[in-house]
């Protein structure tokens, strides 16, 4: 496995694969990586011949008041565990090497509707961040598909729409949510928790679990089972940033003949924030 931190080293190894046909995946992350994200590499390995895995902290995503500066940049880890995944290269630019001009004046990807809402709503600019920075990759890999996680719905469903949109011609394949023993979905945030939060943290899938479990059994007052699910985290402990319903296509609020359905879920745990979802047909 290489590691390289220029796009010219990146184009340079990645020319070679293709002069030799071989078909190129891509995992884009912002590295301190946990089993979730190594699943997106083994993932990518089956399908692909050369795996690359961008580490990079995308500055443009984070909010004014948010974790840029404390997210943790553990490369040699990450590398230990992408080697042993069957990754094929590293890709870990600089924030100067992706935003020369800086910030302020690089060109920018806008994704309407399916980005306004949910965490769109509650960090706003994030999502033109990530599909910036997602289709700056996809344009320096040239990958054949890539893999993202389901753990992040609503991200998923950017990516997606601005491949479609876009006419990039990249298969985006979604990956199963990895949870740990007592349902916590695995999350480089997972690492802020204290001891006492760390315990109080699974309650936000067992929320999900239990008003799925309602749906399925009949009921549609989606207001009320919303409601429900907030006063269900607040009594635990957590701040709930939302707990939507919503149509698993759309993304818009789910309708009382809607089939497939996913519940959307984020809430603060002390100053972490967390999100899940989990998506079901009835």
């Amino acid at each position: 496995m290489r590691t390289v931190h220029s796009l010219k080293e990146l184009r340079s190894m990645l020319r070679s694969a293709r002069q030799q046909g071989k078909t190129i995946g891509l995992v884009p992350t912002m590295g301190n990586l946990h089993e979730g994200h190594v699943s997106l590499v083994r993932k990518a390995s089956e399908a692909a011949d050369v795996v690359v895995t961008s580490i990079f902290v995308n500055p443009m995503q984070f909010g004014a008041n948010e974790d840029l500066d404390k997210y943790p940049r553990t490369l040699a880890e990450d590398q230990d565990k992408l080697a042993s995944a069957g990754n094929t290269l590293v890709f870990a630019p600089s924030p100067e090497e992706i935003y020369p001009e800086g910030l302020a004046r690089q060109t920018k990807v806008v994704v309407p509707d399916v980005s306004e809402s949910h965490c769109g709503a509650s960090r706003p600019g994030h999502f033109e961040g990530v599909a910036t920075v997602v289709t700056m990759l996809f344009n320096m890999v040239q990958p054949d598909f890539a893999v993202f996680g389901e753990k992040d719905f609503q991200q998923l469903a950017v990516i997606r729409k601005l491949t479609r949109d876009l006419l990039i011609p990249v298969e985006i394949i979604g990956a199963p949510t990895v949870r740990e023993d007592d349902g916590l979905a695995k999350s480089s945030r997972n690492g802020f928790l204290s001891k006492q939060e760390r315990a109080i943290a699974p309650v936000v899938y067992q929320t999900l679990a239990n008003i799925a479990t309602q749906l399925t059994q009949g009921r549609t007052d989606h207001d009320s089972l919303e409601r429900e699910a907030c006063e269900a985290l607040s009594q635990a402990g957590l701040r709930p940033d939302y707990f939507n319903i919503v149509n698993s296509h759309t993304l818009e609020p789910a309708t009382a003949t809607d089939q497939e359905i996913t519940l959307l879920v984020a809430a603060f745990l002390g100053t972490t924030r967390l999100i899940d979802n989990l998506s079901i047909t009835r």
